[in-house]
């Protein structure tokens, strides 16, 4: 009987002991695992960003050339195309951001711009179906530097930063299918026209009354976006803004433009080609009296630098 207390005693020391080196190897275990750092922030995951950068330069020289021509020229036009896209669950938000501008310099002509030109667009959605949404969009376009008309070998002045400037703000319908193509109807837009230089405002420039520096409209717009890679070497982006002012002649609706052709035929070399078309029925300096409105429209072709991000 003497040696059943010390059995007993013998048996709980094992169990102590074999307890313990269990608890020591889980510890060890536990520590050899990688520590999982914090889930990182998935917000941005829903972010679809990039950028297309442009640059063409075109140059020529001409010594006594027979048949005339300027003995020097060049032609420096750049474009950068911005965009960062979200999307979750019924929410959308999509940004763009054009930069454009073009330098020419001649011997005869000297030097002046031929683009100039910056035009950002929000567009918020929340969607109804699979192509419908309920949207909000806002429009913000003007241009850098100043501006002059050339006629008749006079100079004159005709635009600079925020002279003029366009602020549209819009509430509406947004149609999209797939990524392609989006069409945006709004009947009830306010649209601002900014003209911040005194000297222009004076002249009453961009139907503006004489001496005041902005002017609202109220109408309806309506904005068509599509853009299109053919292959991985051709693509199309194209965009069309039409205004309705509903306080004067509505049925002459303001058109604004812009197509972009571009063809890459090496790694970072392209062929490219922008046509831009404005109709503005507060425009009134063209014709014969430089009264009236008309089409204005700009092309520029060149090849050179082109890079993706």
């Amino acid at each position: 009987m003497k040696k059943i207390p010390g059995l007993f005693l013998l048996l709980a020391s094992y169990q102590l002991v074999f307890s313990q080196d269990a608890i020591i190897k889980k510890l060890q275990v536990e520590s050899l695992r990688t520590i999982k750092k914090d889930i990182p922030d998935s917000a941005w995951k829903k972010w679809k960003a990039g950028a297309l950068y442009n640059i063409n330069v075109g140059q020529s020289s001409l010594s006594n050339w027979a048949a005339g021509g300027d003995d020097f020229s060049l032609t420096i036009s750049t474009s950068l195309n911005l965009h960062g896209f979200y999307k979750k669950n019924k929410q959308s938000w999509d940004n763009t951001l054009d930069i454009n501008f073009g330098y020419v310099n001649t011997t005869s002509l000297g030097s002046r711009k031929n683009d100039d030109r910056f035009d950002f667009v929000s567009k918020y959605g929340y969607s109804l179906d699979k192509h419908l949404n309920l949207a909000s969009l806002v429009n913000f376009r003007s241009q850098f530097f100043k501006g002059y008309t050339y006629q008749d070998s006079k100079k004159s002045f005709a635009s600079a930063l925020l002279s003029p400037a366009y602020v549209v703000t819009s509430l509406g319908v947004d149609y999209k299918a797939g990524n392609h193509l989006s069409i945006f109807v709004s009947p009830v837009t306010s649209r601002w026209i900014i003209v911040k230089d005194d000297s222009l405002a004076a002249r009453g420039e961009y139907g503006l009354a004489p001496g005041t520096h902005s002017l609202n409209h109220l109408g309806a717009f309506a904005t068509i976006n599509y853009q299109k890679a053919f292959n991985k070497h051709v693509s199309y982006r194209g965009r069309i803004d039409i205004f309705s002012n509903y306080k004067k002649d509505p049925l002459n609706a303001d058109l604004y433009m812009t197509n972009s052709l571009s063809a890459k035929f090496a790694k970072f070399l392209a062929f490219s080609w922008n046509v831009d078309m404005i109709y503005d029925d507060d425009v009134k300096v063209f014709g014969k009296e430089k009264s009236s409105p008309a089409l204005q429209l700009k092309s520029i072709i060149g090849v050179g630098l082109q890079v993706k991000i």
